[in-house]
């Protein structure tokens, strides 16, 4: 095997790779011509100006992220081996984890697989690709994925805006065959559809099972608002459990339709109500006439898409706390979430207290979470605990 180039770092920098993280940025590498001429996700082995190794990864010197590592020694050939070993690890922890086969598979660094991350949903993988350099090794990937998992079908979700930022190209194909529009999935013993070629990100939101879980038996004998429900993940499950009233308000009628179905299909379509509004108008419209409802879960998409947008997007999460809060009855359950990794764990926790202090209300919190342990979290990137989900019992 031909061994990788080699890049270096500069003298007095990679203070985060030196404690243990994948990522390097473009302004801590030593660039020689030979480092500028190599194209986008080529294979390379990284050292430190002192000469200690890092190990061997992929480069790309068009993402502020130039390097991404994949935690072994820089001799190691990233085959269809190297993919097989880290897929039956992953795979054999969610095994450990869950009785059926519905889960995310690779969380991305959290799995040492950076710029991937797989969804199973029964005998479908749906895999999203975000980087030059997974992108350049998707065929030994997917040689790998078909021998350790066999799924009947793998859907390419390479569609995220973050690939421009590689300069790749936006696409979403089946392997084989064609992508599946209407799959029924499972989760938390209820039964949900997934778009898989139409729906955000890969179709479902895996990261919110134990939310879910922790809110629906709360629902029981009491009503409840979904604020941002997409395909009806809390609203269903919250009806299922025994709810006595379920409204839904997402602004996409695609979504809402797969909600309906996830309605149907659990025998609790004459409880829920679904509807397509821009939420906040709807949360604006519904303080203003006094209507409350015993439990509120609000699950938004990213206010923060990148570091310019966090003061712009902390304001709409301390109004969309306001405004949850003021909706919901006395003694009732709120629930806040964030899906922006570019929004701080702590900063969330503020903006949530502070908006439901403007309510005019008193509040304890009851739950503070992320997302399930099939998104693991790589110890020394904490960019890969996006998701941030406050409970709140409140007056």
């Amino acid at each position: 095997m031909t061994k990788p180039p080699l890049l270096r770092l500069k003298p007095r920098e990679g203070r985060r790779v030196r404690a243990g993280a994948p990522w390097v940025f473009s302004n801590e590498i030593a660039l020689d011509d030979e480092a500028k001429k190599l194209a986008p996700g080529s294979l390379i082995r990284l050292e430190g100006d002192d000469g200690k190794a890092f190990g061997v990864g992929y480069f790309n010197l068009q993402s502020l992220i130039a390097v991404r590592l994949f935690e072994c020694p820089a001799e190691t050939a990233i085959d269809q081996a190297f993919f097989a070993t880290r897929l039956a690890r992953a795979l054999a922890l969610r095994e450990a984890l869950y009785s059926r086969p519905f889960y995310r598979l690779i969380h991305s660094e959290g799995d040492g697989l950076p710029g991937v991350t797989i969804d199973r949903f029964g005998e479908v993988c749906v895999a999203q690709i975000t980087t030059a350099g997974m992108e350049k090794l998707l065929e030994p990937l997917l040689a790998a994925l078909g021998k350790v998992v066999v799924p009947d079908s793998v859907v390419l979700r390479a569609d995220t805006p973050v690939r421009a930022l590689e300069g790749l190209d936006s696409y979403a194909r089946a392997v084989d065959g064609e992508i599946p529009h209407h799959l029924a999935i499972e989760e938390n013993g209820a039964r949900y559809f997934a778009d898989l070629e139409g729906g955000q990100k890969t179709g479902w939101f895996f990261d919110q099972r134990d939310n879910r879980a922790f809110l629906a038996p709360l629902a029981q004998g009491k009503t409840m608002l979904d604020a941002y429900c997409y395909t009806g993940g809390f609203g269903v499950l919250a009806a299922r459990s025994g709810a006595k009233e379920v409204s839904s308000l997402d602004s996409s009628a695609p979504a809402l339709a797969l909600a309906e179905d996830a309605a149907a299909a659990n025998g609790v379509e004459k409880i829920c109500r679904f509807v397509k509004t821009d939420v906040f108008e709807e949360l604006e419209r519904l303080a203003s006439k006094g209507e409350t409802f015993d439990i509120v879960a609000a699950d938004p998409p990213p206010f923060v898409k990148s570091r310019k947008d966090l003061e712009v997007g902390a304001k709409a999460y301390r109004k969309l706390a306001r405004l949850a809060a003021a909706v919901t009855a006395p003694n009732g359950i709120v629930l806040l979430a964030s899906c922006s990794h570019n929004m701080p764990a702590e900063r969330f926790a503020s903006e949530c207290a502070i908006g439901i202090l403007r309510s005019g209300r008193r509040a304890a919190l009851i739950r503070q979470a992320g997302a399930g342990a099939d998104h693991p979290v790589h110890p020394h990137l904490p960019e890969s605990a996006y998701l941030k989900a406050m409970v709140y019992a409140l007056d």
